[in-house]
Formats: C-alpha cells, sequence, structure tokens
C-alpha cells in the first residue's frame, strides 16, 4: 500500500466479529440467519467501497481486493459479480473449485496429510496411528478417564470423539495457517508450525506412547504461549468465532469432503443425503448443493462451450 499511495481496507464480514446485524439474537433462528449469505456479503463490500470512495473525494481511485481461504473466494466472486467496482483480485489458498465434482472430494486431508507427511514419515505415521488408540481406550469409563488425564481435559470427557476432534481440530489448521512467520490468524504460532509439530513427535523415544506424542503436539496449536492449565474438550466457546460457517455450510457452502485410505485422518465419505438430514437437523433448512456453480460458476466445460461457440465464423 504505501509503495502505491494506497489506502488498505479490512471490511468485516457481515454475522462474523463485531457486525451482528441482529444483535445477539443474530444466529437465533433462519428468519435471522437467512441473511447470512456470500451474496448478501459481497453486496456490502461493494456498497461500503463505493460509498468510501465517494466520501474520500476519490470515485475513480483504482480498487483490488484480496483475501485468502474463504476471503479468497470473496474476492475471486467480488471481481466476477462487480467488475465495474474491482480492477483485479488476488485469491490466495481459496477454494473456488471445491464444489459439485470439479475437484476430488479428498483433496483437502489427501494435501493436510502431505504435510505433515513430507516433514516427517514418523509424524506422519504417528498421527494416523492415533484414532484407533483413541477409540480403544476410551471405549469405557476408566479409559475416558485416564485419556482426560492425558488431554488436561478441565472436565472428564464423556465422548471418545470429543478427544479425536480435537486433535482433529489442531492438525487440520495447523496446516491451513503453515506460515513462514509466527503469526496469529488463529491461534499463537510459531513459524512453519506443522514441522515444529513434528520435531515434538520425533522427539519422543522409540516405545513412546502413540497418544502422548499426538497431545504433545497438538497442544502446541491451542497453547503455545504457555498459559492454558486445561483444556476445555467439549461444550467449550467458540475461539475461532466460526459459528457462522455453520450456516453457511448447511445452504449454500456445499463443499465435499472426504478422507481417502493415504490421509493420516480416518477414512469416511460424504453423502449429500446424510449432509441434507445433518442440516435440517441443525437448523431446519436444507442445503441448496448446486447453487454456488448456479451463482458463480466453476465447471470449465462452461468456459470451453463459450469458447467454442464464440469462436465460430460469422
Amino acid at each position: 500500500a504505501p509503495e502505491f499511495g494506497a489506502l488498505l481496507v479490512f471490511i468485516e464480514h457481515r454475522f462474523y466479529g463485531e457486525s451482528k446485524p441482529f444483535g445477539n439474537d443474530s444466529y437465533k433462528s433462519a428468519d435471522t440467519l437467512g441473511y447470512l449469505t456470500s451474496t448478501q456479503a459481497l453486496a456490502d463490500f461493494a456498497v461500503l467501497i463505493t460509498s468510501l470512495k465517494q466520501n474520500l473525494s476519490a470515485v475513480d481511485a483504482p480498487v483490488v481486493v484480496f483475501g485468502g481461504s474463504y476471503g479468497g473466494m470473496l474476492a475471486s466472486w467480488f471481481r466476477l459479480k462487480y467488475p465495474h467496482v474491482a480492477m483485479g483480485a488476488l485469491a490466495s489458498s481459496a477454494p473456488i473449485l471445491q464444489f459439485d465434482d470439479i475437484t476430488p472430494w479428498s483433496s483437502f486431508y489427501d494435501a493436510v496429510s502431505q504435510d505433515f507427511k513430507s516433514e516427517s514419515l514418523n509424524c506422519f505415521s504417528v498421527i494416523k496411528a492415533v484414532w484407533d488408540v483413541l477409540d480403544y481406550r476410551g471405549s469405557n469409563d476408566s479409559g475416558l478417564l485416564e485419556l482426560s488425564k492425558t488431554f488436561r481435559a478441565c472436565k472428564t470427557v464423556r465422548f471418545p470423539s470429543s478427544l479425536s476432534n480435537w486433535l482433529w481440530t489442531a492438525f487440520t489448521y495447523t496446516a491451513m495457517v503453515d506460515y513462514p512467520t509466527p503469526a496469529n490468524f488463529m491461534m499463537n504460532l510459531p513459524a512453519y508450525p506443522v514441522k515444529e509439530m513434528c520435531k515434538i513427535i520425533d522427539s519422543f523415544p522409540v516405545g513412546a506412547d502413540v497418544v502422548e506424542k499426538a497431545f504433545t503436539a497438538a497442544s502446541l496449536y491451542y497453547n503455545y504461549t504457555g498459559d492454558q492449565k486445561c483444556f476445555e474438550m467439549e461444550g467449550g466457546d467458540d475461539p475461532h468465532g466460526l459459528s457462522g460457517w455453520g450456516w453457511q455450510a448447511c445452504t449454500e457452502m456445499v463443499m465435499p469432503m472426504t478422507v481417502s485410505n493415504e490421509s493420516m485422518f480416518p477414512p469416511s465419505g460424504f453423502s449429500y443425503e446424510e449432509k441434507s438430514e445433518g442440516c435440517f437437523a441443525s437448523y431446519e433448512v436444507r442445503p441448496r448443493m448446486n447453487w454456488i456453480t448456479t451463482e458463480y460458476g466453476g465447471h470449465v466445460s462452461f468456459l470451453s462451450d463459450f469458447l467454442m461457440f464464440t469462436s465460430e465464423p460469422s
């Protein structure tokens, strides 16, 4: 921005952060959450940018939008929908093709697994092995009590899946924010946090407990600063402010994801029917499975057909 003499503006997305259109009732029901959509968010950005340029007497100033992850998707779609407002877009790690059957459904977790595998095969193998061990040890009350102690849970956990989800989140999110510099985008983390996690696992002596290895590595994500005395495994708050994403994933952002046998996570499939039933149980709405590609495109065949059509001689 200084190099171009530009103004850098960060626009908060409706329903996230402090931008609650209905205050504390914003997440109360589908009647209020219905205003949480990507198209509404893009319209917000268009109105704000246009108004800001007028207020600053910079109506003719060019605009470039940027973002990462979901923000990158919005940047791409903003350029598509509002080319008269933004002259360009920079989208980083933006899964705009993770819809319908455009991209292999196992791509995401295969990529996450490869991040760890590329650092250390032992690290990858330890994480891959821990899930079955957790299920086995957590199959009875005494096992859950011991696991709760190992994981330094604030309260004794009731389900082994709570521990698995805790580990799953740590490994997945760390791969997502595997930056070359220290960052606190999701949590306070060192540079190259995946490498640091694998160093922790590899530092254990041969024969050490696989659960202890996985827990200690995951603690880097939750407690790099060392100030957490215990961890909320069940019924905690929403530390990442992602409660709105569940609604979006159940209405328009339907990105099919599976876990392959090559992944370090337990294999799993995806069913549109199960997704629909789960969303109805949570929000009493059913997802529009193909809405994103209808609204923003994405299938290569659309572009190919268009090019073939426009290239025919007149």
